[in-house]
């Protein structure tokens, strides 16, 4: 055919572009953040400082595991002089603040209030309790090595830097979605490391979260993804937000995979909500880091609707009639075999997902067990996206957290 129908170059177009989204938001950006960063001085060691700082710990009905983190906070090796240990909660229904009011000789305060009105209004409250001239973020499930803090404080010696944020790790033994979700976090890892080279990091864990009290904005009440606003907010007042990758926080992945679903629907409702805002969060004075936000934040729940595009125009230029002549125009407009090749591997992939949510067993520590879940885990981390998106999109995502169930 040698003038392709306006239906079929389309077509061909928009199979194109959703492929290159995918790519370019899991391989290309990592790619060239890294080839980016190979340009600038490596990183150089932050000088030892202890400023004081305050813990804040969010919670909220913990009673299964506040008392080995507020053991854990005790054991930080970090100046006691120097550390306020602040848990604060709201609506709690079970034994936490009981729990927590067992320590208060050892120096931890505990805030509470019987309405529950959400994290961040928790959060709001608990600010002019603060003493430490830098803030710790943290959740009540997670748990920090001996050294933890004091290698997330240490990026503050470098007046430039504003907020901190520490490396999440999930603990080993959770079987295939644990393996999965650790490696997944290792990735995020990998891009983060080469941001922090470049300037600044553009995502922050909000468990293991630091920002300079004096630099600490309250979001919104109906911001969801609290601890990316307020990152974001350093930023735009011109301060880097660091990566400081051997400050480590872990902690036990979800229950099931469909726990897993239900936490992240609810992060990437934030993160089109965080689109929504652009204005409000991007540093439009920095074309690198909208560049990089836009990249690392924005463009990843937009994957799953370029999942579904690129099934959808790749199963229409199988059955639209062509006969593309040469072997370029034949690669564009998928011609045979190549439209029913890509097919093929599209179709094995959601097999191979299927296959690894009904039948992989997920404690099995098997290499073979763990790569067949790999897609799975994907599919579901998008599909997670999709759903997020009809969240936000119907106003049901409230910003109030839901306690989801770990291990």
């Amino acid at each position: 055919m040698d003038n392709p129908s306006v239906l079929l170059t389309f077509t061909a177009l928009s199979f194109w572009f959703s492929l290159g989204i995918i790519l370019y938001t899991y391989i290309g950006y990592p790619l060239f953040i890294a080839i980016l960063a190979i340009f600038r001085p490596a990183p150089k060691k932050y000088e030892n400082s202890f400023p004081a700082v305050t813990l804040l710990i969010a919670a909220y009905n913990e009673e299964l595991v506040i008392e080995n983190k507020i053991r854990n906070s005790l054991s930080l090796e970090y100046p006691k002089t120097r550390l306020q240990i602040l848990v604060v909660m709201d609506g709690s229904s079970d034994q936490t603040p009981e729990i927590v009011g067992r320590f208060t000789d050892n120096g931890v305060e505990l805030l509470h209030q019987p309405e529950r009105r959400g994290k961040m209004a928790a959060i709001n409250r608990a600010i002019p309790r603060v003493r430490g001239e830098i803030i710790v973020f943290s959740d009540a499930n997670n748990y920090y090595q001996p050294d933890t803090l004091s290698k997330l404080i240490a990026p503050f010696s470098d007046k430039n830097v504003g907020a901190v944020s520490g490396s999440k790790v999930i603990d080993q033994g959770d079987g295939n979605l644990g393996a999965s979700e650790g490696l997944y976090w290792k990735y995020e890892s990998y891009i983060k490391k080469q941001e922090s080279r470049l300037g600044s990091c553009t995502s922050v864990s909000g468990e293991i979260f630091a920002i300079r009290k004096e630099l600490y904005s309250q979001p919104p009440d109906n911001i969801i993804n609290d601890d990316f606003y307020i990152g974001m907010q350093a930023i735009r007042k011109g301060y880097r937000l660091a990566y400081a990758p051997e400050a480590r926080s872990i902690e036990r992945v979800s229950l099931s995979a469909k726990d897993e679903i239900t936490r992240r629907t609810r992060i990437n409702a934030g993160r089109y909500q965080a689109i929504s805002l652009a204005g409000q969060v991007l540093p439009l004075d920095r074309p690198l880091l909208v560049w990089q936000i836009i990249s690392h934040k924005f463009l990843r729940p937009l994957v799953p609707f370029c999942m579904i595009g690129a099934a959808l125009f790749n199963v229409m230029l199988v059955i639209l009639p062509h006969t593309p002549q040469g072997v370029g125009t034949q690669l564009f407009y998928l011609g045979r075999p190549i439209g029913h090749i890509i097919l093929a591997l599209q179709t094995l992939f959601y097999l191979l997902a299927w296959i690894g949510a009904k039948y992989t067993n997920r404690r099995s520590r098997s290499k073979l067990a763990r790569l067949l879940y790999l897609p799975s885990f994907l599919t579901n981390s998008n599909f997670a996206a999709l759903k997020g998106f009809f969240q936000f999109l119907r106003g049901k995502q409230s910003h109030i957290w839901e306690r989801i169930p770990r291990r």
